[in-house]
C-alpha cells in the first residue's frame, strides 16, 4: 500500500489579502487539504470564480452585511461555506481586508486523496472533501482545512463568465472564472473561452 502524500505548509492568510481576481488565477494548481477524523482528505484545485463584493450583483454581500454573510467581512483566508438549494455546501476562501466582503469559490477539483466522489462542480468539490457548514469561517490554514501551495503549476489558464449567476445583469457576462485548459476534472460548463 502506498505511503499518503506529503503536504508543504498552508498558504498564508496574506496570500488571501489581496485582489480577488489575482488570488482566483493563483488558487488554480493549489491544494485543499481536509482532515476527517481519521481520514485525510485532498484534492488540487482546478476551477475558481471569483466574487467582487457589494458592487457584484452576483456576490452575496450585495444583499448586505447578514448573518450568513458576516464571514465574508473579513479577516482573509477564511472559508464561507454556506448551502445551496437545501442541499449542496459550496467553499470560498474569503479575500481582502476586513470589511471588504469578497470572496473566491472553489468550483472544481482534481481528487488526490481519501475523496468521496468526484470534484467537478462546487457541491461536489464540498461532498468529495466532507466540507460543510461547520466548517464556514474556519482558517484555511488551519489543522482541520488547509489550502496548501501547488506542487505543479497548471499548464495553462483559461477564463470565462461565472456559471449561474445569469440573475446579475452586466457582472454575469464578466470574464470572472478561472480554469486549468485541458484538465478533465473541470465542470462541465465551460462557457466563453478567453486567455487568462
Amino acid at each position: 500500500m502506498a505511503e499518503p502524500a506529503t503536504f508543504a505548509a498552508p498558504l498564508p492568510a496574506a496570500f488571501f489579502d489581496r485582489a480577488t481576481e489575482r488570488v482566483a488565477r493563483e488558487l488554480i494548481g493549489c491544494r485543499i487539504v481536509r482532515r476527517d477524523g481519521p481520514h485525510r482528505r485532498a484534492g488540487r484545485i482546478v476551477e475558481t470564480e471569483a466574487y467582487l463584493g457589494p458592487r457584484d450583483r452576483a456576490c452575496h454581500s450585495s444583499r448586505g452585511r447578514t448573518a450568513r454573510t458576516e464571514v465574508m467581512f473579513g479577516p482573509a483566508g477564511v472559508a464561507y461555506v454556506y448551502m445551496i438549494y437545501g442541499m449542496y455546501f459550496c467553499l470560498n476562501a474569503v479575500t481582502r481586508g476586513p470589511g471588504v466582503a469578497e470572496a473566491v469559490l472553489v468550483r472544481a477539483i482534481e481528487p488526490l486523496e481519501g475523496c468521496l466522489g468526484r470534484g467537478d462542480g462546487p457541491g461536489r468539490v464540498c461532498r468529495a472533501l466532507r466540507i460543510d457548514g461547520r466548517l464556514n469561517s474556519a482558517s484555511l490554514a488551519g489543522a482541520d482545512l488547509a489550502i496548501l501551495p501547488a506542487d505543479r503549476p497548471p499548464a495553462a489558464l483559461a477564463r470565462g463568465p461565472r456559471v449561474g449567476v445569469g440573475y446579475a445583469g452586466i457582472w454575469a457576462k464578466r470574464l470572472l472564472r478561472f480554469w486549468e485548459r485541458g484538465s478533465p476534472f473541470v465542470s462541465r460548463a465551460q462557457g466563453k473561452r478567453a486567455p487568462a
